[in-house]
């Protein structure tokens, strides 16, 4: 089957130790479990490795562009793959942090990009995992860039939602038993509500790996929920 295996990372931006400045050892250990999930993604011995996270709108990239971390306050370009004056400043937060870490592993596979919109339907998410793996040309790794909710206690961006720990126990649940129907199952609504940036490429996710079909197993080596917002760090591996 062309996709091998896939990891699921966060995108905060002070995953970036420049971003984070002196706050950056906070974040220590999920820049650690994120690194060791890529470096899993490689060892399944990919032939391109596909990155996919939310954006306002479904898109593919080229492989020349690139992502900035300028809103952010640090005067820095992300680049998928190539350098080349095709390239133009397109990739959305979550690609960038994506490109990010891919970059950080120091591979120097292909790397194809895919947006999806926030907002899209679960259906949709499913059928766009399924369009990754049918187009796929030799054996692809996906790299799943997605938070949790974002109210976890008052001083989170959200504010404090009582339903929160329910729904991100619930995702790590799922992401941990590569359980494919629970992923589809994340209601839109309440994931919006409570700002889960993740909830569509997740379902993405889940879309791919039913198309690509097999058995899957999950493994979680993060979930923590740091500055009120909930991260995961998760591999899928063909069993």
């Amino acid at each position: 089957m062309p996709l091998v295996a896939a990891a699921v990372c966060p995108h905060p931006p002070l995953i970036v130790p420049e971003l984070a400045g002196a706050a950056a050892p906070e974040l220590d250990d999920l820049r650690a479990a994120a690194d060791a999930a890529v470096a899993r993604l490689l060892a399944a011995d990919p032939e391109a490795i596909l990155l996919l996270g939310a954006g306002p709108e479904t898109e593919r990239f080229g492989t020349a562009d690139y992502g900035s971390l300028l809103p952010f306050g640090l005067r820095h370009h992300v680049r998928l793959w190539h350098t080349n004056c095709s390239g133009i400043e397109s990739l959305p937060l979550s690609l960038t942090i994506g490109a990010w870490l891919v970059n950080r592993s120091g591979t120097e596979l292909p790397r194809l990009a895919r947006a999806v919109a926030a907002d899209a339907a679960p259906a949709e998410c499913a059928a766009l995992g399924a369009e990754l793996v049918a187009e796929a040309d030799g054996r692809i790794a996906l790299l799943v860039l997605g938070d949790g909710s974002a109210c976890r206690g008052v001083k989170a961006p959200g504010y404090d939602d009582p339903r929160a720990p329910a729904y991100d126990e619930g995702v790590a649940a799922a992401l941990a038993g590569a359980d494919v129907e629970a992923l589809l199952g994340l209601d839109p609504a309440l994931s919006a509500e409570l700002k889960a940036a993740g909830r569509a490429p997740w379902q993405v996710l889940a879309g791919a790996a039913r198309a690509a079909g097999g058995d899957w197993r999950g493994d979680v080596s993060y979930h923590q929920a740091p500055y009120g917002v909930a991260y995961f760090v998760a591999n899928w591996e063909k069993v």
